[in-house]
């Protein structure tokens, strides 16, 4: 494989480590900046919210730019805001930077996954774009429970200048190692918008913010509900959060696997699995062994959604999937930031924090009632062969 994949997978594992390491330093960013927990929870908000935002922007600037060139500017946006979280002073500043480091993350991985793709010969393009995405899956099982023992042990500041260094040197790979092709013909993306008139497609992305904000409800809060519920010590985040990344992989290369053999089945599966265990969670939290068992179940089922809510959004889309693409990542980090936010109410109303998996349970049930009316609207067509994709996750 051609070196120019590692640089990317090196800026997919930054990304992801930017945006998920926050949830295990919660506490000591919210006694930082003098604000309670649910209040630091709302910087996982901000940042879903700047991928939301970010994506379709960036998408459209894609279609100006050489793919090269936009990988090195999302990279120095990203390092930007990483710094201004080092450096932030104040709450107001540290969500406006995590919002800057955002913007980024919706276009990187598109655009990335189509430039590892060209590096290769057509019948190891798959392969590439699992390869780069590496980076991603990488962050969540090494790159969050690093981050969180290096920002427990010498401060959380520290994290974000050592997640602001692996911007530097992704930058650098890329600069140096991926070749500077033309910018692809592509259509014109305001043709594209025409699949938004679909109902299908609504459902699809209705389906992915809520199915995989569920997730996301118990997720913010972890560290909190591990150490004041479960009763577990606060050096035990870091490896709590690898238990919670072993499931994920898990759950995606086997709910990409089934979804590959039935779409739907698997989505009524893993959605109504999901609910089961975020319910089950809201009881099992307050003690050690269950809870940590429960948190690998969660991350298994929540991670076994990504492949068929991403499957059903494009194959919704049917002609469009460069829009598609940019909504489908913007509509997992919606579904994030309103978990994130909900999870804050339901603690704000005087409810402990294994109450939030109660709402990602709710979240994830009327994702599931959606997969069925979507499911019975499909029925009502005249059958359409689905179409053949290698899926990776991009929240």
């Amino acid at each position: 494989m051609p070196l120019a994949l590692l640089a990317l997978a090196i800026g997919a594992f930054g990304i992801g480590t930017t945006e998920f390491v926050i949830a295990g330093l919660l506490p000591e960013v919210a006694t930082e900046f003098g604000v309670s927990i649910p209040a630091a929870g709302w910087l996982i908000t901000g940042y879903a919210l700047g991928v939301a935002a970010g994506a379709l922007p960036m998408t459209a600037l894609g279609n100006r730019m050489r793919r090269k060139h936009l990988l090195m500017l999302l990279m120095v946006v990203f390092i930007a805001g990483n710094l201004l979280s080092a450096i932030a002073p104040t709450y107001t500043m540290m969500m406006l930077s995590r919002i800057v480091a955002a913007l980024c993350h919706g276009a990187f991985f598109g655009v990335g996954s189509v430039a590892a793709a060209d590096l290769v010969k057509p019948e190891k393009k798959a392969s590439a774009i699992a390869l780069m995405f590496t980076g991603l899956t990488v962050a969540n099982v090494l790159g969050v429970p690093m981050g969180t023992f290096i920002g427990q042990d010498l401060g959380w500041r520290a994290t974000f200048w050592v997640v602001a260094a692996l911007g530097v040197i992704g930058l650098a790979g890329i600069a140096i190692l991926v070749p500077n092709t033309p910018r692809a013909a592509t259509a014109r993306l305001a043709a594209e918008f025409a699949v938004f008139r679909s109902i299908r497609v609504w459902l699809a992305i209705a389906m992915t913010v809520l199915g995989f904000g569920g997730v996301f409800a118990s997720f913010t809060y972890i560290a909190p509900m591990m150490t004041e519920d479960a009763g577990l010590p606060a050096n035990a985040v870091s490896w709590l959060l690898v238990v919670f990344g072993a499931g994920l992989i898990l759950g995606n290369l086997l709910g990409g696997r089934f979804t590959d053999r039935a779409l739907m089945p698997t989505l009524y599966t893993v959605l109504a699995a999901l609910v089961v265990v975020l319910a089950v969670f809201g009881f099992t939290a307050h003690k050690p062994v269950p809870a940590i068992i429960t948190l690998f179940l969660l991350g298994g089922f929540g991670f076994a959604t990504v492949p068929p809510l991403q499957l059903r959004t494009l194959a919704s889309a049917e002609s469009a999937p460069t829009v598609a693409s940019a909504v489908n990542i913007g509509a997992f980090n919606l579904g994030n930031a309103l978990a994130a936010w909900l999870g804050g109410v339901v603690i704000a109303a005087g409810h402990d924090y294994a109450a939030t998996n109660w709402a990602g349970a709710a979240m994830a049930f009327a994702a599931l009632l959606l997969a069925v009316l979507s499911g019975a609207l499909d029925r009502r067509r005249s059958p359409a062969p689905a179409p053949t994709l290698e899926l990776t996750p991009t929240h």
